[in-house]
Formats: C-alpha cells, sequence, structure tokens
C-alpha cells in the first residue's frame, strides 16, 4: 500500500497540476497535501501584502479543491525556506508517507531548498519525485547550436516555435478523479486566514482567487478580446489584456491551459491565421524566456545585473526622487498614473511597466533595483523572473535589452498610448481641472497648472536633458 505527499508552491491548482497527477497516480491507499506560510522568507524575497493576500486566498480555495478530490491540505508554518525539510521529513515519518511529489521551481533560494529536502529525504529512504510545470518546454530544452542559453528573445522564440510545431503542443490535464477517502483530516488550514495581511478593498475586488475565476478569465479573454491584442494591447486606457498575471504567478492557472486555449482559438496553429492571438502566445514564450534566463544565468536572482560591466555606471542617489516616483507625484502625468494604479490595485499595465521603469533609470538615472523592489513589494502578480526580466530590459541592463541610447520619451509614450487623455484622468484626478489635450505636453500642461491652480508639481526630470545624461553615464563605461 502506497501513500503520496504532494506538496505544493507556485502551482496552487487541481487542473493541470503534473505533480498532483502524478501523486495520485503512485497512491493506492491515498494522498496528503502540503503547503508552507513561510513569512520570514516572503519578506526576505519582497513578497507585499498584495502577493500575500492573492497567494493565501488561492491556497484556501485550493483546500476546498482538495477536499472535493478526497484529498486533505496540511498548511504548516515555518519562517524560511532553511525550515521546511526537517518539517517534511517529520510529516512523512508521522503519516507513513513513501513518496513526496512536487513541481519545479527555479529560483536560487528555492532550488537549493529543494535540493536539501532531497537530500534528506534520499537519507531516510524516501522517495522523490519532481515535475515540470511552469513553462510549455523545461527551460534546458531549448539551447543553442553551441548548447548555451539563448541571451536574445527572437531566436529562442522561433526555436520555442519549431520544438512544439515538431513535437506537438503538450496538452493540459484535467483534475485526476477523486481519489477516495482523505487519509487525515485537514489541519492548520486557519493560518490562512489567520496570515492575511489588510489589502486596498479594490485588490479583493480586481483579484478573485481561485482556479474557477482564472478559467472563466481566459475563456472570456479568448473568446473576445484576445482577438484585438496586437491593435489594443498598449491601451492601458482600454480593457485589452488578459488580467492572468496574478494567476500565472501564483500557478491557479496552468501555462499549458493557457496555450492550449489560444492555439484552439487560432484553429489550431501557433502562428499565422490571428495577429491578435498569434501576439498574445508570443507574450507567453517572453514568459518562458525569462525563466529560461533564470537557470541559465542565476545571478540575476541574486541582485546582481546580467551584464556584469552595467553594474559600473554610477547610477544618481536621490532619496527625493526615488519617493516622487513612488509616489505618482513625478509631474509625468502618465508616469504618476501608472505609479498610482500599481498602489491603488497591485498590478500596472506592461506598457507603464515599461515607461515608469525606463523613466526611474534613464530620465532620473537611478538603480534599476530600487525599482524592481518597488514593484515587487506591490504587484499582486509578482514573478521574480519577469519583474527581473523587465527591469533589466528598461535599464539596459539585461539580456536582449533595449540598447542604453534608445530611451522612451514618457511624454510622446502617453500621446500614443492614452490619446484621449482617460487613463490619466482616472488614476490622477487633481488634472481634472487640467485643458483637454494638454496632459501629455509639458509646457501646455506647465500653462494649465498655473492658470487653473492645480495641486500638480512641476516634471522632476526634463526628459531631452535627461536623455542626455543617461547615455553619458553608458557611455563612461564603454570607454573604461
Amino acid at each position: 500500500m502506497r501513500r503520496s505527499l504532494i506538496w505544493f508552491r507556485s502551482d496552487l491548482r487541481v487542473d493541470d497540476n503534473p505533480a498532483l497527477a502524478g501523486a495520485v497516480d503512485a497512491a493506492d491507499e491515498g494522498v496528503v497535501a502540503l503547503f508552507f506560510v513561510t513569512p520570514e522568507q516572503w519578506e526576505a524575497h519582497d513578497w507585499g501584502a498584495a502577493k500575500r493576500s492573492f497567494v493565501l486566498r488561492a491556497a484556501r480555495r485550493l483546500a476546498d479543491s482538495l477536499g472535493d478530490l478526497g484529498i486533505a491540505l496540511r498548511v504548516v508554518r515555518r519562517d524560511t525556506f532553511a525550515d521546511c525539510a526537517d518539517a517534511i521529513v517529520d510529516l512523512m515519518d508521522q503519516l507513513s508517507l513513501d513518496g513526496l511529489f512536487a513541481n519545479r521551481e527555479y529560483e536560487v533560494n528555492e532550488r537549493g531548498r529543494d535540493e536539501e529536502v532531497e537530500r534528506r529525504l534520499r537519507e531516510a529512504g524516501r522517495e522523490v519525485h519532481w515535475f515540470h510545470d511552469q513553462t510549455v518546454l523545461p527551460p534546458r530544452r531549448i539551447e543553442t547550436q553551441a548548447g548555451d542559453f539563448y541571451s536574445v528573445f527572437s531566436p529562442f522564440e522561433r526555436r520555442w516555435i519549431e520544438i512544439l510545431e515538431q513535437d506537438g503542443i503538450p496538452s493540459a490535464r484535467d483534475a485526476p478523479a477523486r481519489s477516495g477517502g482523505a487519509l487525515v483530516d485537514d489541519a492548520g488550514v486557519e493560518l490562512l486566514e489567520e496570515e492575511l495581511p489588510e489589502v486596498d478593498d479594490r485588490i479583493l475586488e480586481h483579484w478573485p482567487a481561485g482556479e474557477e475565476e482564472a478559467i472563466d478569465r481566459l475563456e472570456r479573454f479568448v473568446e473576445g478580446r484576445i482577438m484585438a491584442y496586437d491593435d489594443d494591447r498598449d491601451r492601458p486606457d482600454l480593457e485589452s489584456t488578459s488580467r492572468l498575471s496574478p494567476y500565472l504567478a501564483a500557478g491557479v492557472l496552468s501555462i499549458r491551459r493557457c496555450l492550449e486555449a489560444a492555439v484552439e482559438a487560432n484553429k489550431g496553429e501557433l502562428t499565422g491565421n490571428s495577429k491578435g492571438i498569434e501576439t498574445w502566445i508570443s507574450e507567453l514564450v517572453w514568459r518562458e524566456f525569462y525563466r529560461h534566463v533564470l537557470v541559465g544565468y542565476p545571478r540575476v536572482s541574486k541582485n546582481r545585473a546580467y551584464r556584469p560591466e552595467t553594474e559600473a555606471v554610477e547610477w544618481r542617489d536621490s532619496t527625493e526622487d526615488f519617493e516622487a516616483w513612488c509616489e505618482g507625484r513625478t509631474g509625468v502625468p502618465f508616469v504618476d498614473a501608472g505609479m498610482r494604479q500599481l498602489a491603488a490595485t497591485g498590478w500596472m499595465h506592461n506598457r507603464l511597466r515599461m515607461v515608469t521603469a525606463m523613466f526611474l533609470t534613464k530620465d532620473l538615472l537611478l538603480d534599476w533595483r530600487l525599482g524592481e523592489r518597488h514593484f515587487a513589494r506591490h504587484l499582486v502578480d509578482l514573478d521574480l523572473a519577469n519583474n527581473n526580466g523587465g527591469w533589466q530590459w528598461s535599464a539596459s541592463t539585461g539580456t536582449d535589452a533595449a540598447p542604453y541610447f534608445r530611451i522612451m520619451n514618457p511624454w510622446t509614450q502617453g500621446r500614443r498610448y492614452d490619446p484621449d487623455e482617460a487613463f490619466v484622468r482616472r488614476w490622477v484626478p487633481e488634472l481634472e481641472g487640467a485643458e483637454e489635450g494638454t496632459l501629455h505636453d509639458p509646457k501646455r500642461l506647465a500653462k494649465s497648472i498655473d492658470e487653473e491652480d492645480l495641486d500638480y508639481p512641476l516634471p522632476i526630470a526634463e526628459h531631452k536633458a535627461a536623455r542626455i545624461r543617461a547615455v553619458e553615464a553608458f557611455e563612461a563605461i564603454k570607454e573604461e
């Protein structure tokens, strides 16, 4: 008679969960589930209230889904990852569990934790089974002809498509059938509610937890907005994106389920047919690429630049400017609107993530790590690979980075992607009295602020001069 332990981490779902399916298939007597609450580790990883709330609420919904399958969830509180191995060994001894089943995670600390858990269990004579889950293709499946990791997205994407067209698209797997009666009762589930942080009501409203919500969002997006995704995805004033990122980051939704739905809507093809669907699939590949980078270049998990030479950039030190950026008081409405959206909802439109990040690193010439950490502490969809990859792209320190001399003009970005000023007026209400057509024009805006006596600051950086300063800072390290 065999008993399995399924360890849930960033895969909080029963649908298309390889480790859960493996645990159920291997057990003829029953399965026990485990989830760790690790507050100090979450703090060390800059998890803010929005992220913690979403994960804890998702884990609570998971407990109900597992109950329907006859699987009890054990929730254990440990301060850090270092304490997990002892708890797993003790639980497996206590419940006479034969094997541990879990989906792999790729960050440096998580990999170190898993290596220690495996070592301890092997010594104790227990089986350990790891499964691939977070990406469509395992990170090491895609290599250059020289056997290296890709550092540029376009050839990575081409190879990704080639492999799937050759081998077929992996199918999503439905949740396993009920595994019989639970071996034990749920325990510690109350911790999921006791540890819930207070968050803005808008975060709870924007991001309901659970698989049912995730699948519903996916279906609505694929049946509607995905067709216009290529045209509208850069418009934060429109409801044009999937809003699935928190569900993917916490593993409430499977990446294979997303790809399967998109390909089906695209008449069975990865490319061609619908430009909107093709573009959204490309966004899924970006997610794969940044995980690929995380595995191939672990220094990016350690607060280091992918391009080591860029660590010599002489970033400015200005607490005043950084705080103005954090608070959405830079005097650049498009930037400030994005920062305020983040603070209120735990999420920011991707176009704004690029614009605000480049404003911090290029217009203000402040260290990208400050911004990466601020985003991490506020994002409900915090994902180290994506957050780090995006910041290093904007700062010109990462893989496939924007050239240091190609710097977004935040005013031009506003005119192009918020043409009716609807997004800015929604998130920066003190500009309500500003004359129409002025919010993306610094000279006209300054005049309107003066004439209407509006409580809004003048820009803390003049873009043309700031661009010259940023280019000179990067050229200085090239000369060295």
